[in-house]
Formats: C-alpha cells, sequence, structure tokens
C-alpha cells in the first residue's frame, strides 16, 4: 500500500525499503526521523520550486545523508559526509543503479552540510540540502503549509531533537576532528569539546613551507 504523508508520496520500490531498513539497523529513531523529514521537506521545497528529483533518489540520499556520523565506511579518515557517500553510492550500485544516478546519490550527500552550492547543482543535491537546512535549522519553514508541517512531525517526531542531534555530531566527529576544517562541523566540536582548536585558512597559510 502506497504510504503518503503531507501529499509527498514515498516511493514503493525495492531500493527504498532495503535503505529504509538499513538505517533502522544501523541508526537510532533520531537519524531515522531526521532522513524522512529531510526527503518530505525537500520534496515540498521541490514542488514549489518547480525543481523534479527522481523522488527514489532522493529518498536514498535522505537516508544515508548522516549515516557517516554513526558507521565509519571508509579505511581512512574522511568527511562524515563521505563516508556517507560512498556507501551510498555502493548501495546503488550492488542493486544495478546506472552510475550517473549512483553519482547523482553521491554528490547530493557529499555536499549537504556545504554553504551555497547545492542549490545550483542537480534537483537531488538542491531538494536534499534543502531538506537538511528545514529540519536542521529551520529554513524556509513558513513557506511550507503548516498543516503539513504538522503531519510530517506527528508521523516523524522531533522530540529532544535540537540537544540530540549535536550530540550525534560530537559523538561522530570527536574522534576525527581534523576532517571538519573548512566545514560548519567545526562548529559543533568548538563548542562542545573541551579544548578542541579549529585550524583556520589564515594559519595554513602562514604555516606554508613557502619563505614567503
Amino acid at each position: 500500500m502506497t504510504e503518503i504523508i503531507a501529499a509527498v508520496e514515498i516511493p514503493d520500490t525495492e531500493a527504498v525499503a532495503e535503505a529504509t531498513a538499513f538505517l533502522c539497523e544501523t541508526t537510532g529513531p533520531l537519524v531515522f526521523h531526521h532522513s524522512r523529514r529531510v526527503f518530505l521537506f525537500g520534496s515540498l521545497h521541490a514542488r514549489e520550486l518547480g525543481l523534479h528529483p527522481d523522488p527514489e533518489l532522493l529518498y536514498i540520499s535522505a537516508m544515508f545523508h548522516d549515516v557517516g556520523l554513526s558507521v565509519p565506511f571508509s579505511d581512512v579518515r574522511q568527511r562524515f559526509e563521505l563516508d556517507g557517500a560512498d556507501h551510498a553510492r555502493r548501495f546503488m550500485l550492488d542493486r544495478g543503479f546506472a552510475e550517473s544516478a549512483a553519482e547523482a546519490v553521491w554528490t547530493a550527500i557529499a555536499l549537504h552540510t556545504t554553504p551555497g552550492i547545492p542549490g545550483r547543482m542537480g534537483p537531488e543535491t538542491a531538494a536534499t540540502n534543502y531538506g537538511v537546512l528545514t529540519d536542521a535549522v529551520g529554513w524556509s519553514l513558513d513557506r511550507i503549509d503548516a498543516g503539513q508541517v504538522e503531519e510530517i512531525v506527528a508521523a516523524h517526531p522531533r522530540g529532544n531533537f535540537k540537544e540530540e542531534f549535536l550530540q550525534e555530531f560530537v559523538r561522530g566527529l570527536r574522534y576525527r576532528p581534523d576532517t571538519t576544517y573548512g566545514t560548519v562541523n567545526s562548529d559543533v566540536l568548538e563548542h562542545f569539546v573541551p579544548g578542541f582548536r579549529r585550524t583556520s585558512m589564515v594559519e595554513r597559510v602562514v604555516d606554508a613551507p613557502w619563505p614567503s
């Protein structure tokens, strides 16, 4: 039976079901509900803005966008966004998706925390970013019908989202602090981890091994 929340249809495909099951197995309720809200909010923004993301690709992007916080998929320390993007690409290629589809999802996940750029890229990348921004910081929340917002939150409760979401970032990033250089992720560690100090681009230029 087709699932519809706030006039957004959840894609009824095998890959969507497997992505949902994967998220339930590897993360807690906080990330699961957040990821579903990202898909729903991203879909509504795309509709309003005249974007046409592939619903299945947008759903997979939303489901995998934060998995790198809790499940490191790389043997090297890299940004959590890349962990999630790399795993989503493998997930898709293993299931016969075209390379172009896997690349669209990889890009959407890899750039979902990057300010300014996603909205200039493909519809999956833009819609994923818009969904993340709305659920995390309330971006353009007033542009969504209040009844739809209420329906989404009823289906996927926020609970104590603000505090628990930030702690999810602390747990996922504190063992790889260097990967937060140049990203908004360093804000979280600077606020919550005693002794953490971000390295600035100015310091890197000044300390570079060049005479001038």
